[in-house]
């Protein structure tokens, strides 16, 4: 496969290393709007990247579409920030995946966006789909899969708790490490502080199950550090924040259906992913020390590449394409 990459963050430059690694295909293009990396060749961000690819600052730089097979793009969170990338990229007919935590369940908080999205991809033969490990994997698809032994579900409980002590630094910043309470409080107002996706999550899940939700709730607060501690930011005076806490539930029929909890934290303990199935049978799926963020998250990015690449061109979900399943 020969792949365009757009987006040189920790986790893009993850993904190319392990692109090569895996001997998938070629990479042929690399994006990024750092004016620090314009002109530099992939090795210089990493040795074992090709020498001969160097960093292009725009889609608009890109000479050899014809030369693409498809796009992997790792920008943004926010799907209207994600979408000028997406769009160059559809309105060549390529399919694109992208890691973009909004492009799970894009109809929550972007519906004209989503179906803008969809109609280009049918104008021009595109294909896109947002995934990663969460959303995109065990809060969702994990869950959703489950239920297929099920004869009855009643509801669902989800629990992703993870140590965030090996994760990349930006994710330890995106969770609040190191803060106090005025800081803490003040990131989740002004919109960077949390884990991007659980609203996402919920409404795949709701929407595979066919429940219609009534209504949906989600809090966020910190997870207070017990002890002085480090982490890739610096020094968690004791007291402040380690991490971070989330919890979302969705109602349907007056019934609370689902119930999301999410927590990530410096020297968490007990880390683990959890899937609860009440219904007949119940069951009861752990994963115990929890999937590793940051491998999984480039991991189903990239075996996603090939099943959307054989779906019909649109937007999609991971209900939508072939099941993703490691490759080769």
């Amino acid at each position: 496969m020969k792949l365009l990459h757009v987006g040189l963050g920790p986790l893009g430059i993850k993904i190319l290393r392990d692109f090569v690694d895996r001997d998938l295909g070629e990479i042929v293009a690399a994006v990024d709007i750092d004016p620090s990396l314009a002109g530099k060749p992939l090795s210089a961000l990493h040795p074992s990247l090709p020498k001969g690819v160097r960093v292009l600052t725009g889609l608009d730089a890109v000479r050899d579409w014809a030369a693409i097979d498809a796009a992997m793009v790792t920008t943004a969170s926010d799907l209207a920030a994600c979408a000028q990338s997406l769009r160059p990229i559809l309105q060549r007919g390529l399919p694109v995946v992208t890691t973009c935590e909004e492009a799970v369940w894009p109809w929550l908080r972007h519906r004209a966006l989503a179906d803008e999205l969809h109609a280009l991809c049918l104008q021009h033969g595109g294909r896109v789909l947002g995934t990663g490990v969460n959303p995109g994997y065990l809060m969702d698809t994990v869950p959703v899969f489950a239920t297929a032994v099920s004869k009855r579900v009643d509801k669902l409980e989800i629990h992703r708790i993870q140590d965030a002590t090996t994760r990349r630094i930006p994710f330890q910043k995106k969770i609040g490490a190191t803060l106090d309470d005025r800081a803490f409080k003040a990131g989740i107002k002004a919109g960077w502080l949390r884990h991007v996706g659980l609203g996402e999550s919920l409404h795949f899940v709701a929407a595979a199950m066919g429940w219609p939700i009534d209504r949906w709730s989600e809090n966020i607060k910190p997870v207070k550090a017990a002890r002085a501690m480090r982490c890739g930011l610096g020094p968690i005076a004791k007291g402040r924040a380690a991490g971070v806490r989330q919890e979302a539930s969705g109602y349907s029929g007056g019934k609370r259906v689902l119930h999301f909890v999410f927590q990530a934290a410096i020297g968490q303990k007990d880390p683990h992913d959890r899937v609860i199935v009440s219904g007949e049978p119940d069951l009861d799926l752990r994963f115990e020390g929890g999937v590793h963020g940051d491998v999984a998250t480039s991991s189903i990015a990239l075996n996603a590449l090939r099943p959307l690449s054989n779906a019909a061109p649109g937007l999609h979900t991971m209900m939508s394409i072939p099941m993703v399943r490691w490759v080769r």
